[in-house]
Formats: C-alpha cells, structure tokens, sequence
C-alpha cells in the first residue's frame, strides 16, 4: 500500500489486506469503526510504534490519563490535533 487515499479505500473492504502491520491493522479496524478490534490488536504490545497506536486510541476513547502514559510509552506527546487529523497521521507515518 502507497499512500493514504488508497488505505482509506480500503476501509470499503470487509478484511484487512494482507501484509498489514499490526499497527496498520489496527488503524483500519479503528477506520472501519471497530475500536475494540483495533485495540485488541495493539493492546498487548510493548514496542514504541504500538505504543503511538494504543495512545491514539485512548484518546479517542476519552481515557486522557491513559492515553498519556502510552504516548509517553511511544516517547511522544498528546498531539493537539484532531483524533482524524491524528489517525491519517499514524496511517502515512507506518505506510
């Protein structure tokens, strides 16, 4: 996958492509609405780029606390950006 547009059409498909990280999956499961899949598939992950991942998706959730020790995990900061803003960020950032 190249750039953002073609994995956001890909969100129209009922499975992931194959060949996805696993933060990338996570990302489309979030994009196709299913926060809980997405959160399964980095939640018991320690690498920092998982971590980035988890953070996003606590903060979408609302947990701000939360998200905070995982973008402190992921060695970043909350983003004061959009949650859309943020994802298609996270998307270019591991295509």
């Amino acid at each position: 996958m190249k750039d953002t547009s073609v994995f956001k059409k890909s969100l129209q498909n009922e499975n992931p492509d194959q060949g996805l990280s696993v933060q990338l999956k996570a990302l489309w499961y979030d994009g196709k609405g299913d926060w809980q899949k997405a959160h399964d598939e980095v939640d018991h992950l320690d690498d920092r780029s998982s971590a980035h991942v988890h953070a996003y998706l606590h903060r979408k959730e609302g947990d701000i606390w939360n998200a905070d020790y995982w973008y402190s995990k992921a060695q970043q900061t909350r983003p004061q950006i959009s949650l859309e803003q943020e994802w298609e960020q996270l998307v270019r950032v591991f295509l």
